[in-house]
């Protein structure tokens, strides 16, 4: 139920000014244990294959190319890039893919809903540290 109320609580942000959300509660994360429980079936299904059933990555070097030039899969675990980028770009990523980034990844816009997309990334989140959670908000991470 909460990860239906995802993507009005993004619109209603992105009106928001910049220090209207700097006075927003930051104590909790965006999403629930069931968002999680959702995301990790949909994680598991369509993203473990390339970035680990824990979101670890499969690659030790993932900044290295591969022998075909694209790079492969990064962990999404908080020990990678991941959290550098807001949520509205991790979105967007899933939705379109890492092919215009120098990856392989499909999109899965038109495989999975916003909701199962929203769900597996509130999963990989899930397994950040609070201080990289934290250093992600720094970062405008709900932007």
């Amino acid at each position: 139920m909460r990860v239906l109320l995802i993507i009005p609580f993004l619109l209603l942000l992105s009106a928001c000014s910049d220090e209207q959300v700097a006075k927003l509660d930051t104590s909790e994360r965006w999403y629930s244990n069931a968002d999680v429980q959702i995301g990790k079936k949909t994680f598991t299904n369509n993203c473990a294959v390339c970035h680990g059933d824990k979101a670890q990555g499969l690659t030790k070097d993932w900044k290295k190319t591969l022998a075909d030039g694209s790079y492969p899969a990064p962990p999404l675990n908080g020990s990678a890039h991941a959290w550098h980028h807001p949520l509205k770009i991790l979105l967007r990523t899933t939705q379109n893919g890492g092919i215009p980034l120098g990856g392989t990844m499909p999109g899965f816009k038109d495989k999975l809903t916003q909701t199962e997309q929203l769900a597996a990334i509130a999963y990989f989140q899930s397994l950040w540290s609070d201080n990289i959670y934290q250093a992600w908000l720094e970062r405008g991470g709900l932007k």
